[in-house]
Parts: structure tokens; C-alpha cells; sequence
């Protein structure tokens, strides 16, 4: 018999407050209605889509700061302007190579990437029409006030397009996106983890693992991805795929840039990697416990790009490039922006700074990947014209 993970605080994790423990109880309550509603064990897919995204309550639908230093984790645009600087190049490309001027981006966070993309395209000559599909309304809000300055240049979607021409952007979306949780059991079968109610007083969580023999077919795709290892825990992000797998219906020329932490699929499920990728971020402390703090943390997993570089072929999509964060912005002329004259010192010193974060393999360097698909464009991409790692998907 496979014992299922504790469910336990994390060690220095820092306490929340009045205001957000309160909101975490309401979570609870939601979540637990949604188990006893589900007949006493919830999917862990369900149980994060509700965590993450219920209205009102969610991680992500609720008016907690989640980005930056005040948040719980700090992406690439907030690191820097210089990131959105370099996307600029690669974006004019796509842009210009299918004849449109409009970008659309996905879960724009705090606005970042926009504030810095909009005037670096400008400076390229492309007064690009700048749409954002956002799922949070409060983050919509801040994006609106962020970007306030742009007037009309750029307009939020309520649903995807029909049809679109020009360049689509996900920065660290597919990631959010709930996963299915499994793992091998001693009988060479495969499980799917969900959660019921913990009812013990003592319990570090109002929830708790349990395990149900996987559906036919989600025990089909895994096992044609991985043998079977007993004891072997991991997650299948099978929403992302079919995100990636829509794009080839409405995206007709033009390319998306998708940006995410990750491993092709013979890294992902690897051996060693025993207990998956699934992590948490709360007030910038990560940690893998998904079943503490409800509604306060966000979850993530890493996203298996060979997966998605697959779902992009299945939807009628072209691979078209596939490498590390650091070389994609190499490409792209990162390290000659920070070259400009007439930078002061102190603003250099930050930009040296930034530069690292975004490069370094212990940063985000070589964690990060890009991979590009689309169709109907003519010639290579500029951020994989060295350092393409397709042959590795």
C-alpha cells in the first residue's frame, strides 16, 4: 500500500493576517461545499480550478495583491522593462510578417508587459493594437488604471476572438491553468488524486488526498508518455493543451509567444522528479503543500512542453521554435539595450541587476522556456535564430 502526501504548514511560512485568514474561511466553506456537492471526493483539477478561480473567492478572482514585491511572487515584466523591451522585436516580427498590428495577451497580471511593450513597438515604427483577455476583474481593473495612458490603443476581450491575425502573448498563463494530479500504485495502475474533507481537530488543513483509479482514457495519455513507476506522483496539465489545441481554430496567421517555466517531456517525467512539479507561492516563500491556504496561495505546475508543442500540431499549428528564456532574449537584442547611451550609473547598476534575474541558469535564465507556434508565417523567428531546442521536444 502507497501512503498519499501529509497535508502540513510549511516551516517559516509567514502568518496571514486578520483580513486574509477571514477570506480563507470562507474558501473553505466553498470548497468543502463543492466536496460534499461531488459525493464526498472532489478531482484535484476541480479543487484547484475553484481555489484558484471561484468568483469572488479564488486566488486569482479576488482583490489580494498577488504580484510583485508586496504579492507573492514576481514575474519577468515586473522584474524589468527590459524584458517587454526585448519581446518588442520578436513581436514586431510576427506583426509584421502577417500584415496586422494587433497583439493580444493573455492574463496580463499587473499590466507590466504592456506598459513596457506598447512604447518599445512604438519606437519600431508599430502602433500595435493592444487587446487583453483577462479572467480576473481585479486584475483587469489595475490593468486598466496602469494602462490608462494608452487611451483607446488598447481594449479588453470578454471571449476569444473568431478569427485573429498578429501575435498572441502568454506570459506564465499556461502554468495557472489546473492540472490532474496521479500517481503509479503498487499494482501497476494508475491513480487520480482528489480531496476530501479532513475532519479531525488537529488536522493542518480542512482537507485531504484520496486517491480513485484513474479514468480509461487520462490513464491511456500518461501511459503513453511514462512507464509505470510505483509510487511515482506527477500532474498532466490537460487544460493547457486544450488551450493550445483551440489556438489553431481562431489563430489564422500570425504566431503566439509562450512563455513559461517547464521541461520538454523526457525532463517532466523523469525518474527522479518523484512527486511532480506542483508548487505554491505565498508572500514569496514556495513550498508543495496545494492543500493549505485556500484562496490565499497561488498553484502552479510546470508546464510539460512537449505536450503543448504536440496539441499545437493536432490544431493545424506550426512548431516554430523552442528554446531557454536566456537565449530567446539574447536573440532578441536584451543584452544591447542595457548598452544604450546615456544611461546613468545607478540606472545601469539596476539594469545589470535585471539582466541577471532574466538570464542566469540559477534565475530564470534556463528554468524559463518560449516555445512559438502559428502558421501562415514565412522564414525563422528572430528569438530562436540561435539556440533552437525543437530537436529536444
Amino acid at each position: 500500500m502507497i501512503e498519499l502526501p501529509d497535508v502540513r504548514i510549511p516551516a517559516n511560512l509567514p502568518e496571514p493576517d486578520a483580513d486574509a485568514r477571514a477570506h480563507g474561511l470562507q474558501v473553505q466553506a466553498m470548497l468543502l461545499d463543492r466536496i460534499r456537492a461531488a459525493g464526498g471526493w472532489l478531482p484535484f483539477e476541480s479543487w484547484m480550478q475553484a481555489a484558484l478561480y471561484a468568483p469572488g473567492l479564488g486566488y486569482y478572482s479576488a482583490g489580494s495583491t498577488k504580484l510583485h514585491r508586496d504579492g507573492d511572487f514576481t514575474t519577468a515584466p515586473e522584474t524589468s522593462p527590459l524584458f517587454g523591451q526585448a519581446l518588442a522585436a520578436q513581436v514586431a516580427q510576427i506583426l509584421q510578417a502577417s500584415g496586422s498590428r494587433t497583439v493580444l495577451e493573455f492574463g496580463a497580471g499587473s499590466g507590466a508587459l504592456a506598459a513596457a511593450l506598447i512604447p518599445a513597438l512604438q519606437a519600431l515604427g508599430i502602433a500595435a493594437d493592444y487587446r487583453i483577455l483577462e479572467l480576473s476583474a481585479d486584475l483587469r481593473a489595475r490593468q486598466q488604471e496602469r494602462l490608462a495612458p494608452w487611451g483607446d490603443q488598447v481594449q479588453w476581450l470578454d471571449a476569444l476572438p473568431e478569427a485573429f491575425d498578429g501575435c498572441v502573448l502568454a506570459n506564465e498563463v499556461l502554468d495557472a491553468m489546473p492540472v490532474s494530479l496521479f500517481r503509479w500504485n503498487g499494482q501497476g495502475g494508475l491513480d487520480a488524486l482528489g480531496v476530501e474533507h479532513d475532519a479531525r481537530p488537529d488536522a493542518a488543513s480542512p482537507f485531504a488526498w484520496a486517491a480513485r483509479p484513474a479514468d480509461p482514457g487520462t490513464a491511456a495519455t500518461i501511459a503513453a508518455r511514462m512507464p509505470p513507476l510505483p509510487g511515482y506522483q506527477s500532474d498532466i496539465n490537460l487544460q493547457a493543451e486544450a488551450w493550445v489545441r483551440d489556438l489553431g481554430r481562431w489563430l489564422r496567421r500570425g504566431a503566439a509567444v509562450l512563455i513559461d517555466y517547464g521541461f520538454p517531456q523526457a525532463e517532466y517525467y523523469h525518474p527522479q522528479r518523484l512527486r511532480g512539479t506542483l508548487m505554491c507561492h505565498f508572500r514569496h516563500h514556495a513550498h508543495d503543500q496545494a492543500l493549505v491556504l485556500a484562496g490565499l496561495q497561488d498553484i502552479t505546475a510546470h508546464v510539460d512542453f512537449t505536450a503543448m508543442a504536440d496539441a499545437a500540431l493536432e490544431g493545424g499549428l506550426d512548431v516554430m521554435g523552442y528554446t531557454s528564456q536566456a537565449r530567446f532574449l539574447m536573440n532578441a537584442g536584451l543584452t544591447d539595450l542595457i548598452q544604450a547611451p546615456g544611461i546613468d550609473p545607478a540606472q545601469r547598476a539596476r539594469q545589470m541587476a535585471a539582466l541577471n534575474t532574466l538570464l542566469s541558469e540559477a534565475e530564470m535564465g534556463e528554468l524559463f522556456k518560449v516555445l512559438a507556434v502559428g502558421r501562415g508565417l514565412d522564414g525563422p523567428l528572430l528569438g530562436f535564430a540561435r539556440g533552437d531546442r525543437r530537436d529536444r521536444l
